[in-house]
């Protein structure tokens, strides 16, 4: 799976919306060229409002977010936002464990299932350069998160 495979596989999910960030959306300049999809069928959610159920990330965010290593050539994270069940289910420990585990994990490694460097403890997975070790799984956990996505979206009656 490339970048473009994965934005025209969530973006085919219904009720996606899908934005790469960039100067045209008035983005900040440190997203752009990341991608970020949200559930908003009727595309009435205002932008301050949206949260993304995955996101494809292009490049280290300095100072924040670097432990992938996304300003290799040709490396991009793809993350998914699994809910701290699934994650437990995935990883073998709880989200709020995280931090015990961190410092143990490889975060540069391609095409393996890990928790996400900074959002793990929200229940966010990540996955770089998914193929065909994770690529199944990742669209399978893509679908997932979409159909959570809907779920919250839903009028509360």
């Amino acid at each position: 799976m490339n970048e473009n495979d994965i934005v025209r596989f969530v973006s085919g999910l219904p009720g996606t919306l899908a934005v790469t960030a960039g100067a045209d959306n008035g983005a900040p300049e440190a997203a752009w060229g990341d991608s970020f999809f949200f559930y908003d069928p009727e595309g009435e959610t205002p932008p301050d409002r949206r949260m993304p159920f995955a996101t494809l990330v292009v490049k280290d965010y300095e100072g924040f977010d670097t432990a992938s290593s996304l300003n290799r050539p040709g490396v991009f994270r793809l993350n998914v936002s699994v809910g701290r069940a699934r994650f437990q289910q995935l990883l073998g420990y709880a989200p709020a464990a995280h931090p015990d585990h961190h410092s143990g994990i490889d975060y540069t490694v391609a095409d393996r299932l890990l928790p996400h460097p900074v959002y793990a403890t929200q229940g966010w997975i990540s996955i770089l350069n998914p193929g065909e070790a994770t690529g199944s799984q990742a669209r399978a956990l893509l679908e997932e998160a979409h159909a959570r996505a809907a779920e919250r979206h839903r009028p509360r009656r």
